[in-house]
């Protein structure tokens, strides 16, 4: 797990000489990118720079920077890793603060191919095998990243599909034979790539670019890219989901989407969605009982096997690994597997500071069960300024408040493991949200309650609880009224949204009903969990210093469920009935008790709304600081972006008095993420806004 950056600067013939290269990318530009990456890897850190002359006159000129958390082959695997044709060559590299190399002075000549790598192929064994009987050479021991290399000078980009599988990774491979920068980013989009163009100003062919500026870290990129602007639609998007897929918040940067990969120079510059041909989404009609029975269990074993050997491909490393172990279905499961494949598996569990929201009960029964070395970590949260720090760090209004339990897990389970195996995506692929099962409804019922949901006025139910019943039937109100899935998934609601930005409007991809829980799961598979479930692990991870990796997040897995879409969530024992992870709690059952396996579902959360009223963590305060400021939002209102501070305000003190002590239900309601989202949204246009004003940072800039 590491962090990485490049610049690939293109001179057209027609514009003359080209400056020397240490001009056209000013090292401190590389600083730029250096700073923002660093914390991604405190075990090594390179560069590396060349520059190529295409076939048309077309100079290019080409820089990565790379910053290493060594997980695999501590001595051999070291990055920026290049290689000439003939061998690996360390000494086309060089640190930050030494004179820098550029390669092409040096070997002029040579085929060069280097690589900046962050993530794991965990099929990296079996690909170098194949590539030493087709005559490569390998020099290091085990390095994943010099099968990347080899890889590349054997299949090009025939390489992706042979990692697509069983890999997650974001990479950038340069190419000097054809002069371009390969970027790429894994299947389900667990590591991250930002992406900044400078473009020609040349009226017949807008879309070629200039320049290209990379990043694991939006903040590097924005700050080189000088695209320090907030974009009023993407800042719009983040303020109402917490979150955006593709484009970031801020004006010329975005992101690489999942499964993407963008060649740079080329004719066709702008990143586009790769994802492979899907077999049909259609669920199949109800079948005989008799042969429904046969067909789970033979489907139940199939994908006992699979989701074992998956787990396996995961526990190589050359540091501790170990399980994060919540006690729900997906970590035990994942548990389970793990301990039966080692023997002598290490789980961890976070005790949180509220028993409310504290699992490490259940996560210890599991553990007695499995048989594992259990370890037990308290978390120490320094609230505010954890948050503060953070949210400057990643340079997003990231709105996802469990950011902050994750972090503290992470950091608290460092001490113990250097990767950890983690549940993520076991709840979109076997369908085990309920509001998946919600949005089935939507469009089926909704001509029959549009009109009684268009006339009932939500203000009249109680809703002081953010998980009570009546806060979950508004938001199903809200849900009929457009028969969108968006409502369910959205921090404010149209209603809301509409209140706190004005007329600001965006695009929505994801805002039709779903058919079915499966069609509402492949949509969550394409926007929520890439755009917040994986990037919030990510950012936390990469903070405290580990890398996890998820065994449900493989394509073999996701090619599986999307054949066992009706299996995923009838429950085996009433053939008629659906329920979350069916499936998957079937082969559960094979390694845990049934109090384990039909547990409710809790999630990892705080209780943020209280915090903000007692201030736990010094929350009230900040928050308050914030929004009582002269300017809560600076920079958002010359973007185009209005926020409404009396309805922030009203949301405050509907707050408030939701947790004061009444008998009467209407007393006050909880804006426990609104105001969340507010908060970080404020930390994050401060931030920015201080970056764009500061004098060093503009010396880095375009």
């Amino acid at each position: 797990m590491c962090g990485i950056a490049g610049i690939i600067k293109i001179h057209d013939p027609k514009d003359g000489t080209p400056p020397p290269p240490l001009e056209a990318i000013p090292e401190a530009w590389l600083d730029t990118l250096d700073e923002s990456i660093k914390h991604r890897g405190p075990d090594g850190q390179g560069r590396f720079r060349d520059r190529a002359t295409r076939e048309d006159g077309t100079v290019v000129d080409v820089a990565l920077v790379h910053r290493r958390l060594s997980i695999i082959d501590h001595e051999g695997g070291h990055q920026p890793m290049v290689h000439d044709g003939e061998r690996l060559r360390t000494d086309l590299t060089y640190q930050p603060g030494e004179t820098p190399i550029v390669a092409s002075e040096v070997e002029p000549t040579k085929p060069l191919v280097a690589v900046v790598f962050n993530g794991c192929i965990y099929n990296h064994r079996e690909l170098r095998k194949e590539l030493e009987e087709a005559g490569h050479v390998f020099e290091t021991d085990h390095s994943d990243t010099e099968v990347l290399v080899h890889g590349w000078r054997a299949w090009n980009h025939a390489l992706i599909e042979s990692i697509a599988d069983p890999s997650m990774y974001s990479f950038l491979i340069w190419d000097r034979t054809s002069g371009q920068l390969n970027s790429v980013r894994d299947f389900f989009g667990q590591k991250p790539l930002y992406y900044g163009a400078q473009y020609k100003d040349d009226p017949q062919d807008p879309r070629v670019p200039r320049m290209l500026v990379f990043g694991s870290n939006i903040s590097g990129v924005a700050m080189v890219k000088n695209a320090l602007k907030p974009d009023s639609e993407a800042v719009a998007v983040w303020a109402t989901f917490g979150h955006g897929l593709g484009a970031g918040p801020m004006d010329g940067v975005g992101q690489l989407n999942p499964w993407s990969r963008l060649v740079t120079p080329s004719r066709d510059d702008l990143p586009n969605s790769k994802k492979i041909a899907q077999p049909s989404r259609v669920l199949p009609r109800r079948i005989a009982v008799a042969s429904y029975s046969r067909l789970l269990k033979k489907s139940a074993a199939d994908l006992d096997n699979l989701l074992k050997q998956r787990v396996e491909e995961r526990l190589e490393a050359d540091v501790p690994v170990a399980c994060l172990l919540s006690g729900g279905v997906d970590s035990s499961l994942i548990s389970a597997y793990a301990q039966q494949s080692s023997g002598n598996l290490t789980t961890i569990t976070v005790r949180m500071p509220d028993p409310r929201y504290d699992e490490s009960e259940h996560a210890q029964k599991v553990a007695s069960h499995l048989g594992t070395n259990h370890v037990v970590v308290d978390v120490q949260p320094h609230a505010a300024e954890d948050l503060i720090s953070m949210i400057e760090l990643a340079g997003l209004p990231f709105g996802d408040s469990s950011l902050l339990p994750t972090f503290w897990a992470c950091r608290a389970a460092s001490e113990h493991a250097g990767v950890l195996l983690t549940g993520d995506g076991g709840d979109e692929l076997f369908v085990g949200y309920q509001r998946y099962f919600a949005s089935g409804k939507l469009e089926s019922t909704a001509p029959f309650i549009t009109v009684p949901a268009l006339l009932f006025p939500l203000s009249i139910l109680p809703r002081r609880s953010p998980v009570s019943k009546w806060a979950k039937v508004s938001r199903m109100i809200e849900a009929y009224r457009r028969a969108s899935y968006e409502v369910l998934l959205a921090i404010f609601p149209p209603s809301d949204a509409r209140r706190l930005l004005g007329k600001i409007r965006y695009r929505f991809d994801w805002a039709d009903a779903k058919r079915n829980p499966w069609d509402a799961a492949l949509g969550d598979l394409d926007f929520q969990l890439p755009s917040d479930y994986l990037r919030k692990v990510d950012l936390a991870s990469m903070m405290a210093g580990v890398e996890t990796r998820a065994p449900f997040l493989d394509r073999r897995v996701y090619l599986a469920a999307l054949q066992l879409k009706r299996q995923l969530i009838m429950e085996g024992r009433f053939l008629h009935r659906e329920r979350p992870k069916a499936l998957l709690r079937m082969i559960a059952r094979k390694y845990l008790p049934d109090h384990i396996v039909d547990r409710p579902k809790q999630g990892f959360a705080i209780p943020i709304g209280e915090w903000f009223r007692s201030d736990f963590g010094s929350m009230r305060q900040l928050l308050h600081d914030h929004m009582n400021s002269n300017d809560p939002f600076p920079g958002l209102g010359e973007a185009g972006v209005e926020i409404n501070m009396d309805f922030v305000r009203q949301m405050m003190r509907e707050h408030d008095a939701a947790g004061e002590k009444s008998i009467n239900p209407w007393r006050g309601r909880d804006h426990s993420q609104r105001l969340y989202m507010m908060l970080v949204l404020s930390i994050w246009s401060k931030w920015l806004d201080g970056v764009r004003h500061e004098p060093v940072a503009q010396a880095s800039r375009l």
